[in-house]
């Protein structure tokens, strides 16, 4: 009876026109917008107009709410599932945007001496919240989507985790359709994460950002944003991973990138957008 529902509310909701200054948005803010042919377009137009109803938008730290803030998040966290079933991320109720980077407060922890220590707080650009609320800065978001040629994307690393977390866990692997791609999951992600922590340990430069090294969800959100940032790169120099994403997103961003002559801006040597 729910899906019923909720497929009707999202008929009555595509009913509507979609807003053209939402479309002059999309084509602004969402870089990877001018890559997508015109069926993907009208795909993703229907999935942000319902995602941006059907979601509980909080302002925070002052942030007042736009179109632009909620269309460019929307672009950005829908474009994962242009070739994916889905429920529009399910596991996603409410959305809570800063304007500016949030520092999270440090541990506490007592001492030998019986004295309690506080630790400095920690700078947080986004985060996802197992059964709760995605937490995104605005600013980071906008150096994401409008510099792919960057690599950082804040949120499709957190709609990543989420899409990690649709079986109840964080463990790097979103849910697949059977024990064989399950397999080659672990066996292809395993050894490419191996990797990549040898890497981060003795400081080498890597095209996969060493974030990823931190644990197996991070990773799966790392490699996630490489692969639609960097999928030329990423196909040449890790084509065993980039087609296993391939595989599971449905998406060839690579094709896309290549189809679109002009590519591109070159990245700034400053102004990398922060991790997430």
């Amino acid at each position: 009876m729910f899906g019923w529902l909720q497929e009707r509310h999202r008929r009555q909701i595509l009913e509507h026109p979609f807003p053209e200054s939402w479309n002059a948005i999309l084509e602004r803010n969402v870089a990877h917008w001018k890559c997508l042919d015109d069926a993907e377009r009208v795909h993703l137009r229907s999935l942000v107009q319902v995602f941006v109803a059907e979601k509980q938008w909080d302002g925070c730290g002052g942030l007042k709410l736009t179109d632009e803030i909620q269309v460019t998040i929307a672009g950005l966290a829908c474009l994962l599932l242009l070739g994916l079933d889905h429920m529009l991320y399910s596991n996603v109720k409410t959305i809570c945007v800063y304007p500016s980077t949030v520092v999270a407060p440090g541990q506490r922890s007592v001492d030998s001496y019986g004295i309690t220590m506080q630790e400095a707080g920690v700078p947080i650009y986004g985060q996802s919240i197992l059964n709760g609320p995605v937490v995104l800065v605005w600013d980071a978001v906008l150096g994401g989507a409008r510099h792919p040629e960057r690599g950082h994307n804040v949120v499709y690393h957190e709609f990543a985790h989420k899409l990690d977390m649709l079986d109840g866990c964080i463990n790097g692997t979103p849910p697949l359709a059977d024990r064989t791609r399950y397999r080659r999951w672990v066996e292809v992600c395993t050894r490419e994460y191996n990797v990549l922590r040898r890497c981060a340990s003795k400081g080498k430069r890597t095209l996969v950002d060493t974030y990823g090294a931190t644990n197996p969800g991070e990773f799966f959100a790392v490699i996630t944003e490489c692969f639609f940032d960097k999928p030329l790169q990423m196909k040449r120099q890790h084509l065993e991973l980039y087609s296993l994403l391939q595989e599971f997103y449905r998406q060839d961003p690579a094709a896309r990138e290549a189809r679109h002559s002009h590519g591109f801006p070159t990245a700034h040597a400053t102004g990398e957008s922060p991790r997430a």
